[in-house]
């Protein structure tokens, strides 16, 4: 009785939408004055402890376990969850402060090789089922609405790699470089000489291979090591969906990094998911289930980082919506295959797949997260490139 009365309390003011609950009495209830338009069913009482404490993580466990059932959309529930400003899944205060020796804690090499492998490694096979053709996993680049997502994910290697205005001849490191697709491009369309690091042994094994079928090896070169051990300098850097990998207490030599990388005017554009909020930059359910170690800095966090690297600033491009919409196709791809992945993974990984891709998507689609682009110059803002940003541009 008591845990259904605070629940009830909870769930009154969860939502900034309409929702039917029916408990694990069998009683149904409904929380607005509009007709529902989603149905939350509990199957079993939940720890009211662990709500207090970590709620995301309590309720997403009972969604993969199904003590939960969502009859309705997952990525329009936390959406309604984020825009409602005193939701209590949106509270984050007990997290951040037992996990606050974690973020001040060594974020070794050994450990971070454990939290990529545990993600990426899963296998190349199973991010197939999902991603596109190009193998790209992060946010891709809508230049126009009407594009399919391989066209999204190809147009913004491209833009990433205009906006660095770069010259044929010259150097490129790409600092975690996934299945490769930037550094092939790179040599391929832009003449340049490549280098690509990444921790993940699928991803350079699947890099390899595409480089040695395309006859590339003189051009594209794949490093299978931390990017902290990298001893030479290239003319441009890049890194995709790589910060919020390394730690909050190792943001600030992550960008001392670049710029150490980078000769003398040398440029960077760094691509990643970015707050434009205060908060915890964590999630209890992801940091346990899907990226383990990983934190997401605000703005504010990443250009003081950026001053303190002496590097200078070019451009700054938030690309929030693009992330939203490349979730959605992620998640659509996704149902097409959720059975077969039942087969393979398991009912409870393919459920906490499921809510992961749309939790993301409803992130986004909330303005809780962003994802920018910061172009930098290791010099003078601006050295080297046009003066105005049509050629960032000029392809769309």
């Amino acid at each position: 009785m008591l845990q259904k009365k605070v629940l009830n309390k909870l769930l009154a003011s969860a939502f900034d939408m309409p929702i039917m609950v029916t408990y694990w009495d069998g009683k149904t209830e409904n929380y607005g004055d509009r007709l529902p338009q989603i149905h939350i069913t509990f199957n079993k009482k939940l720890d009211l402890k662990r709500m207090a404490k970590v709620p995301t993580l309590e309720l997403a466990e009972a969604y993969m376990k199904r003590d939960i059932e969502i009859d309705g959309s997952i990525q329009d529930l936390v959406t309604a969850a984020y825009r409602q400003a005193d939701s209590f899944l949106t509270d984050q205060s007990g997290f951040t402060g037992s996990l606050i020796s974690k973020f001040t804690s060594s974020h070794d090499k050994e450990t971070s090789k454990e939290d990529i492998q545990s993600h990426y490694d899963i296998g190349n096979d199973f991010y197939k089922k999902w991603l596109d053709d190009t193998m790209t996993y992060s946010c891709a680049y809508w230049a126009r609405d009407n594009m399919t997502l391989e066209e999204a994910q190809i147009a913004k290697v491209h833009h990433i790699l205009d906006k660095l205005n770069s010259e044929p001849g010259k150097t490129l490191l790409d600092i975690g470089s996934g299945w490769g697709t930037l550094i092939i491009t790179a040599a391929q369309e832009y003449g340049l000489e490549s280098y690509g690091v990444t921790l993940s042994e699928e991803q350079y094994a699947y890099t390899l291979q595409q480089v040695k079928e395309l006859g590339l090896e003189d051009k594209v070169h794949v490093m299978l090591k931390d990017y902290r051990d990298i001893d030479q300098q290239f003319d441009y850097v890049t890194s995709v969906g790589m910060f919020e990998h390394v730690g909050k207490e190792n943001l600030g030599e992550y960008f001392k990094d670049v710029a150490k990388y980078l000769v003398p005017n040398g440029r960077a554009l760094i691509h990643g998911i970015t707050g434009q909020h205060y908060g915890a930059g964590v999630d209890p359910f992801i940091e346990k289930y899907i990226f383990p170690g990983g934190y997401i800095p605000n703005i504010a966090e990443n250009v003081t980082h950026v001053l303190d690297a002496g590097l200078q600033l070019d451009d700054i491009e938030p690309l929030r919506r693009h992330y939203q919409k490349t979730l959605e196709h992620w998640t659509e791809n996704y149902h097409k295959v959720y059975d077969e992945t039942i087969s393979e993974y398991g009912e409870e990984f393919a459920r906490m797949w499921d809510l992961y891709l749309q939790a993301c998507a409803a992130s986004f689609e909330a303005g809780n997260i962003d994802v920018m682009q910061f172009l930098m110059t290791k010099g003078a803002s601006g050295q080297g490139l046009p003066m105005n940003r049509a050629f960032m541009t000029a392809r769309d």
